[in-house]
């Protein structure tokens, strides 16, 4: 089809430059195929680590569709299972209407469905006596390569959640914890808030006394101990705000070959939006131990990494490598 363009008459060429020509062509053309097709087994690896089933209005096609959008290969499908009076009310919004919760029958509802693209994930409640036995037999039967998401109101240093952890050492399962700290810091809170975890120190108490499982940081009561002055900033989501020296994720990444981070949702994003220049040194430094999560269905926490201008290598190993390196597929 014509372009509308005047395109002036061509002169003649002769036979051997013109040889050179097609020759120089080929190779810029095959060149440019393999650029391409080396892009393109790049972003055919993307691995979310963090997203759920029937969240935010995605069922299984819409997931699968969105996936297929961005690039993503496979998602870890994690649960979310906590008793009603640990769970605010604001989330029925965004849950399967079905149930409570994020269940794991719903995860395996939909791995089922889709074997190729999801990777299972439960993380049942380590308070109840039975919850040994029914992970292990989550992981013969349906195959659960993930303990996730751990969200509940108990310290992650109490002994039943250390008994679990231990056990997912055994079992070969990475944890992937939510962490949420009540505000302010340092006085006995006035009113009902949802915390999770208990607070940093006590994910470090998990690490040394769990070295052989590897415990995966994630929300906002983690990702702002990415700055040293943590204990005195008042909001969950600090923005905007010079990261500081000393923050105790640092210190715990030095300390402890068992720990990683999850960058997904507004907390990782906003955390590593703050202060590019420490994030992208950050992301260097720490380029085995971080890995993409999204929490969510848009491409945010993919385009910041990519606005850093990070090396390639370090680019694949948070996008796709560290994940596989912990999961195998």
């Amino acid at each position: 089809m014509s372009s509308g363009v005047d395109r002036p008459v061509p002169r003649r060429v002769g036979r051997r430059a013109m040889l050179r020509g097609v020759a120089a062509g080929a190779a810029v053309s095959v060149a440019g195929r393999a650029d391409v097709s080396r892009a393109a087994d790049r972003a055919a690896r993307f691995i979310d680590v963090h997203n759920h089933p029937y969240w935010l209005g995605h069922n299984a096609e819409k997931m699968v569709a969105n996936m297929d959008r961005y690039g993503i290969a496979k998602t870890w499908l994690l649960s979310w299972e906590c008793p009603d009076h640990e769970r605010s009310p604001s989330y029925h919004r965004s849950l399967n209407p079905e149930g409570r919760g994020i269940r794991f029958s719903d995860v395996v509802r939909i791995v089922e469905r889709y074997p190729d693209r999801f990777i299972p994930a439960w993380a049942p409640d380590p308070r109840h006596p039975s919850t040994r036995d029914r992970l292990t037999a989550a992981v013969k039967i349906h195959g659960v390569r993930v303990y996730g998401e751990m969200k509940l109101r108990m310290t992650y240093d109490s002994p039943d959640a250390l008994s679990i952890f231990r056990l997912c050492g055994e079992l070969g399962l990475p944890v992937l914890f939510h962490l949420d700290v009540t505000l302010p810091r340092g006085r006995p809170v006035s009113n009902w808030q949802y915390w999770y975890g208990g607070h940093i120190d006590a994910v470090e108490r998990a690490l040394k006394a769990c070295p052989d499982t590897t415990l995966i940081g994630h929300a906002p009561g983690f990702w702002r101990e990415i700055s040293g002055d943590a204990e005195q900033e008042t909001e969950s989501y600090p923005r905007g705000k010079p990261i500081t020296p000393g923050g105790k994720i640092v210190k715990l990444l030095d300390r402890y070959p068992n720990f990683a981070c999850d960058i997904s949702a507004g907390s990782g994003h906003t955390a590593l939006t703050r202060d590019r220049a420490f994030t992208r040194k950050f992301c260097i430094d720490y380029a085995d131990r971080i890995l993409h999560g999204r929490d969510g269905f848009d491409d945010k926490h993919m385009t910041l990494l990519r606005s850093l201008d990070l090396p390639d290598d370090v680019f694949e190993k948070i996008m796709f490598g560290n994940a596989l390196r912990l999961v195998p597929v």
